[in-house]
């Protein structure tokens, strides 16, 4: 065979899941996703007759070249037997994933889950030690690494395109951020309401669509949107019975704002006793971040209320400079504005020499550390990892099996692949793949799914994300001001209290819930303790973080015991046996 694994279309439908598919001579192809063609008539061909046929007029028109016209969320594969020519592609942020393995005779296996192209192979699979540790050092497994030998996944914004048989991967598409382009600010303001307000309009589905609604920027500003389309819509939300977490204040004034039906849900240890097991097994690969369970119960909610398709507000962050880690970092850079040879000679010596035992000194030397170390390596400076030290974790045999760089080698290759991008942008694209491809959209998506519903992200819309390239960094985060444009541009939209407000989200107060709840401790011991008698994690580790759990913080080291149980879980629901 040449090409794919099966050259059929019915098997490169299963390989793209729930999709359209075509056959016509020489060409095969198959099309998932909402896609949004940016050629009008590959668009009305999308409109009248269905997005295979317009995938099949792209191919014919433009090559594989075609990725350029074509956006929303998608995954594709396409095969020309003809030229021996083809293209497997997921979107700009792999909202739909694909995975892919080479096998005998230069032919493809790929699909949308590590266990779907293992089943094609014919080989149950092996897990690799290298996506265990990235996991490890990530509470996820970044694209191309997978958990899996031989299996690789397609990060965002790229190919697999085959050239007389032989396949590669490319980018398609990369932001072209420009410093320079700034309108007034009224237009800019004026330009990203309405594509915003589009983007939800066509991804509203009618009666059955609701929206999250955590009471963030983004979610109230989704919800907002979807009410001026459409009255009363049904917006969701998840609250906690913890201090610090619950956030259903915000979403109650956003609801009253925009009168929405506004469906809450209270989230308790029972809810992680009786669901965690299948959360954890319904990943295709380990996943740790704890909000997950909150948004499955967000998820269920609304399912049960009879939606089919759920609006979400991931994104906005990532686009127009929303986490404290991009303010941060502009707080170190200005250490390397003072003169080097006083930093070297007289500052750092100086701290040097003065006592250990001053609070003051030592955050001072922290912080002289954190300024020296360059970026993107300084944002990894609270990983679990890098903090408690991967030697004092990890088991010596298992580490010696691993490139601990390759974490930071694979930010280190994001973080510069704009050609031209600010120390800002940079920030922000790292974020595209790492925050949001590889972790919070999949960690809705998979929610959705388990739920039974269907997710939508209107923030991710193509031509919005090209116009946040077009504002410039000191416009997106002007003198430290996190989301200044967007937030300016959104005043007397959105309440002044939900402007105002600290970030916060769908975290889960796991540390805190388990230093009291019983069963959540029996469920992190009895995984804890599997988890000794795997060739992972140093026993003696497992013990100190449970300690440092108990008698120092909770919810900081109660978040890397969440990580270990999750991993456990997986492996014992994959059948991997200690």
């Amino acid at each position: 065979m040449d090409g794919f694994r099966s050259i059929d279309t019915s098997s490169m439908l299963a390989g793209i899941v729930d999709g359209w598919a075509l056959n016509d001579g020489d060409l095969s192809c198959a099309i998932a996703g909402n896609v949004d063609w940016r050629d009008y008539e590959l668009a009305d061909i999308q409109l009248k007759r269905d997005p295979a046929q317009a995938l099949l007029r792209g191919y014919r028109r433009y090559g594989t070249d075609l990725l350029r016209t074509i956006g929303g969320r998608f995954s594709l594969a396409l095969w020309d037997s003809s030229k021996r020519s083809g293209v497997i592609a997921t979107d700009r942020f792999g909202q739909m994933p694909v995975y892919w393995s080479a096998v005998d005779d230069g032919d493809l296996a790929f699909g949308p889950t590590a266990t779907a192209v293992a089943l094609l192979t014919g080989n149950r699979a092996t897990l690799s030690d290298q996506g265990i540790f990235n996991y490890l050092y990530f509470h996820m497994v970044p694209a191309p690494e997978t958990a899996f030998k031989g299996i690789h996944k397609l990060m965002a914004a790229h190919a697999l395109v085959a050239h007389d048989g032989k396949w590669t991967t490319k980018r398609y598409w990369e932001p072209d951020f420009r410093e320079d382009a700034d309108t007034s600010f009224a237009d800019a303001a004026e330009e990203m309401v309405g594509l915003l307000s589009t983007s939800v309009s066509r991804l509203d589905d009618g009666e059955s669509t609701g929206a999250f609604l955590s009471g963030g920027l983004d979610s109230s500003t989704v919800a907002g949107l979807l009410a001026r389309h459409r009255p009363r819509p049904k917006t969701y939300s998840i609250g906690f019975d913890a201090e610090g977490f619950d956030e259903i204040g915000f979403a109650r004034i956003a609801s009253q704002r925009f009168d929405t039906q506004f469906e809450t849900y209270y989230v308790t240890p029972a809810d992680v006793l009786a669901e965690l097991p299948r959360i954890a097994a319904s990943y295709d690969e380990p996943f740790g971040n704890s909000s997950a369970l909150p948004a499955y119960f967000c998820a269920r909610l609304a399912a049960d209320d009879g939606r089919k398709r759920l609006l979400a507000g991931d994104g906005g962050d990532e686009l127009f400079a929303g986490n404290e880690r991009y303010a941060k970092q502009e707080v170190f850079e200005r250490y390397t504005l003072l003169p080097s040879w006083s930093r070297r000679l007289l500052l750092e010596p100086a701290l040097r020499l003065l006592p250990d035992a001053s609070r003051l000194v030592g955050k001072a030397r922290s912080y002289t550390e954190q300024a020296n170390t360059p970026l993107p390596d300084r944002l990894h400076t609270y990983n679990f990892l890098r903090r408690l030290q991967a030697e004092r974790i990890i088991n010596r045999d298992f580490l010696a099996s691993v490139d601990t760089e390759l974490p930071l080698q694979l930010d280190r290759e994001i973080y510069h692949q704009p050609k031209v991008a600010s120390r800002l942008n940079r920030m922000l694209y790292l974020d595209w793949h790492h925050t949001l491809a590889d972790n919070d959209l999949r960690k809705v998506n998979r929610m959705c799914q388990l739920a039974g519903i269907e997710v939508e992200y209107p923030m991710l819309d193509d031509r919005l994300v090209e116009l946040s390239t077009r504002i410039s960094s000191t416009r997106k985060m002007r003198r430290n001001r996190l989301r200044d444009f967007y937030k300016r541009a959104v005043s007397g939209f959105l309440p002044d209290e939900i402007i105002n407000k600290q970030k916060h989200g769908f975290g889960l107060p796991f540390g805190v819930w388990m230093a009291e709840d019983l069963g959540l401790q029996e469920l992190a011991m009895d995984n804890l303790s599997r988890m000794k008698r795997r060739r992972y994690i140093q026993a003696g580790f497992i013990d100190e973080i449970i300690a440092l759990h108990r008698e120092q913080h909770a919810g900081y080291y109660g978040e890397f015991i969440w990580v270990l149980m999750m991993l456990e879980l997986w492996l014992t629901a994959q059948g991997y046996e200690p």
